[in-house]
């Protein structure tokens, strides 16, 4: 007979009672399964769990509480301490692997007890039904152990018993708003609940039975009695050998609740913010790097003028990750705006952005590294650049220029390139450039008439160590990495190489280069007014980007770059690990050779006559380009002047000349250079009057401009110890239009014709210069002082 006869024979004959009796189980399991579609359990993922952000070596950097403002890290099995695991499973439960999610044995033991006792003298929860209260907390009536016991039933269900036993290791309560082993472990051991001793694993097994009235903290000699009670059980099970329970129980319970690590305050927000389904955050930052420049910061800073702050980015070159990251000096102090990042606010870079400019223009044949460029007064326009430390120097090698961060050179040099050319190269290599409302790219932004942010600004200073490739930081180790070309290998090596070859600083940055055993490219900047000062320093391996200001914006004073950003530049290099490699190798293409002023070009394809002085240059495949022309020439204009001269040495043309005329060929120095000529270098004594016989040969050049008034050298006193400064009164004689006049670099009036500018110098050494409109620059340099 087949089985559904079968049945179907016992049902029709068996009496009302045994159908029910029949049915009962199957509307029993029925239930159940309605129940628990209708009830799932309530997962530590519908709660929300705390998350944690990691180091690169999975030391936690900061945490955050869950929705809840419980202090929870999630943590696997095999991330615990086999012994904890040991402990807790004998204590608690040593039947977990064997029952269903209940010991039947254990409930009638525990309820016999408390017949008999009055009180609760054992419990008879397992591990399982432990996590059920834990999901779901119950009333201790007996409604609420009968929906204890079902949540256990499903728990077994759905889950494997290591699934439970991780929801146990990440929910057990530890003290206040404590919850689980890893966060106990980190608050009251300072420590991993991986690397646990036999008696910290008794201790944190036990806690959970009485979190609060056994918090170590407050009641350790409560907790050391309930942890050697642990001890014992070990021993009893044969768990633990008498050797290993008796040293663990000479150790005394000690317990500071700590705070947990704030490290990386303002990347960790983001990350969490950008990451927010994830429960552990693995980041780049190297945890050692990231405390040691928070704790070396906070005490440097703290003798800074009020409202200062400062940020740090440190990026490795190989891979462009992030080792450290700090938004703000003092995190959370209010006075010094600490809750804002600095790292990623927009900011004027003061002279930060030349090497690039530098660097293109190599790229683009307009210099070499020892071109020839005018430091002298300027006009563009209504735009009057002058230099940071005042002043012009005249002729300069681009070299020095940069080194020197002389501002004129570089508007020259931005003037050829193009501002919106500098501007487009550098947005397309991952630099977000901010101009101010309505502006656009101009000379200015070679100055920093631009905003910035320091870790785009420390992800572009990187393509001078990786061939020219700058690329966006990486926080994430699994983070792509994202390059863009910004200029040639070769031309990156070589203002790499501008850059470390300034020998000049302090001498702490020179014994810091020695000891450093790398060559070490650096820059620094200052914006208008002292609001921002910085420093980005290149290594072979490392990339470090600083910045120190007001986050308000308001000035400081007297803190430029080099004197507040450089110290920090200078410590935070020094503690870097070693460097893997101290110079970079050297393109093939690049070559050494000898250059000429003024033309510019190769020594040996340079007339002897032509080359008044010697410069060393690096050169890409050599090529030399000559050097840039004076405002308002063609570009590759001719700086050298051919004519004919006869017998008496007189200048001839070609419809006055006879046979006997020769042809001459002069290297010419820019015209705004001739005030710091040596005598008998500048246009006018170089090319030799006209002959009577030729009537208005080829203009040469403009009359020469003097100034007059006052001679180089001179020396000003006043006449007695309370009489006034001398004030000077100036006019300028030759020259073609309206004159432009600069004490120090600093524009102090225009004049016209015969017209005099006054002037009222103070005390020092002091240079004034005047220029034409038609270029002609005339300086002399005077000395004001008191009688002693």
């Amino acid at each position: 007979m087949k089985l559904p006869a079968l049945f179907t024979g016992i049902w029709k004959s068996s009496s009302r009672k045994f159908r029910v009796l029949l049915l009962t189980p199957f509307a029993l399991l029925g239930t159940l399964l309605i129940l628990d579609v209708m009830f799932p359990p309530p997962l530590p993922k519908e709660q929300g769990f705390a998350r944690v952000v990691v180091d690169r070596h999975g030391k936690p950097l900061r945490f955050f509480a869950d929705n809840r403002g419980i202090w929870r890290y999630p943590i696997s099995q095999d991330k615990v301490s086999p012994r904890f695991i040991e402990a807790l499973l004998t204590y608690e439960d040593r039947h977990f692997y064997q029952h269903p999610g209940i010991n039947p044995f254990a409930l009638v033991r525990a309820t016999g007890q408390y017949l008999r006792n009055g009180h609760v003298v054992s419990g008879g929860s397992t591990l399982t039904m432990q996590v059920a209260r834990l999901l779901d907390p119950h009333r201790k009536t007996l409604p609420g152990k009968a929906k204890q016991i079902l949540r256990a039933l499903q728990l077994e269900w759905h889950f494997s018993k290591r699934e439970i036993l991780e929801l146990y290791l990440n929910l057990a309560p530890y003290g206040g708003n404590i919850e689980g082993v890893e966060a106990a472990s980190r608050l009251y051991l300072r420590k991993s609940a991986a690397d646990l001793t036999h008696a910290e694993a008794a201790l944190l097994a036990v806690l959970p039975q009485a979190p609060s009235r056994l918090r170590p903290d407050r009641h350790p000699h409560r907790a050391q009695e309930a942890r050697d009670k642990v001890l014992t059980r070990l021993q009893a099970y044969d768990v633990w050998s008498t050797d290993e329970v008796e040293r663990a129980q000479l150790e005394n319970v000690y317990a500071e609740r700590l705070a947990f690590p704030q490290n990386t305050p303002h990347l960790a927000r983001r990350l969490v913010e950008k990451n927010g389904d994830r429960e552990v955050i693995h980041t780049t930052i190297d945890g050692n790097i990231q405390r040691g420049l928070e704790d070396f910061l906070r005490d440097h800073m703290g003798s800074y003028p009020q409202k200062t702050s400062a940020a740090v980015v440190v990026m490795e070159n190989s891979d462009l990750a992030v080792r450290a990251y700090v938004g703000a000096s003092h995190f959370g102090d209010r006075l010094r705006y600490g809750y804002v990042d600095m790292a990623r606010a927009v900011r004027s870079p003061g002279s930060t952005l030349k090497p690039f400019l530098y660097g293109l223009a190599i790229d683009e044949s307009l210099i070499h590294s020892a071109s020839l460029l005018s430091d002298a007064p300027r006009l563009y326009g209504d735009y009057r650049p002058e230099n940071f430390h005042r002043g012009f120097s005249g002729p300069v090698s681009a070299t020095a220029a940069l080194q020197r961060s002389l501002n004129v050179p570089a508007v020259q040099l931005l003037e050829h390139y193009g501002p919106g050319r500098l501007a487009a190269t550098l947005e397309n290599a991952g630099l977000s450039l901010q101009f101010p409302s309505g502006g656009k790219p101009n000379l200015a932004m070679a100055l920093g008439g631009v905003g910035v942010r320091l870790d785009q600004l420390t992800g572009i200073y990187a393509s001078l160590a990786r061939d020219g490739q700058a690329a966006a930081p990486r926080y994430l180790p699994e983070e792509p990495i994202r390059e863009r070309h910004l200029m040639s290998p070769e031309a990156a090596w070589i203002t790499f190489e501008m850059l470390a070859s300034n020998r000049g600083g302090s001498r702490r940055w020179r014994n810091l280069v020695r000891q450093n055993k790398a060559d070490i490219a650096w820059k620094t900047g200052t914006s208008y007014g002292y609001r921002d000062a910085w420093a980005i320093g290149v290594t072979p391996s490392y990339t470090v980007g600083i910045w120190v200001g007001r986050p308000d914006g308001t000035p400081l004073p007297g803190y430029y770059g080099s004197i507040s950003a450089t110290p920090l530049l200078n410590a935070v290099i020094a503690a870097l690990p070693g460097n893997k490699q101290q110079h970079l190798p050297k393109p093939e293409s690049i070559t050494q050779e000898l250059i000429c002023w003024p033309l510019g070009g190769q020594k040996t394809r340079t007339q002897a006559e032509h080359c008044h002085q010697q410069r060393n240059a690096w050169l890409i495949q050599g090529r030399a380009p000559r050097t840039l022309p004076t405002k308002g020439e063609p570009l590759r204009a001719a700086q050298t002047y051919s004519f004919f001269a006869n017998q008496q040495g007189l200048r001839v043309k070609p419809s006055c000349m006879d046979a006997s005329a020769e042809k001459h060929s002069l290297a010419l120095w820019p015209k705004e250079l001739e005030a710091w000529l040596l005598p008998g270098q500048t246009r006018a004594q170089k090319i030799p009057p006209t002959a009577p016989e030729c009537d208005n040969p080829a203009a040469t050049h403009g009359s020469p401009l003097k100034i007059v008034g006052a001679s180089n050298g001179n020396q000003y006193r006043p006449a007695g110890t309370s009489a006034p400064l001398p004030r000077l009164n100036l006019s300028a004689l030759g020259g073609q239009g309206k004159r432009y006049w600069f004490l120090n670099g600093e524009p102090m009036g225009e004049t016209l014709g015969n017209q005099n500018l006054e002037l009222s110098p103070k005390t020092g050494k002091h240079q004034i210069a005047v220029l034409d409109a038609s270029g002609n620059v005339d300086r002399i340099e005077i000395f004001v002082g008191i009688e002693d």
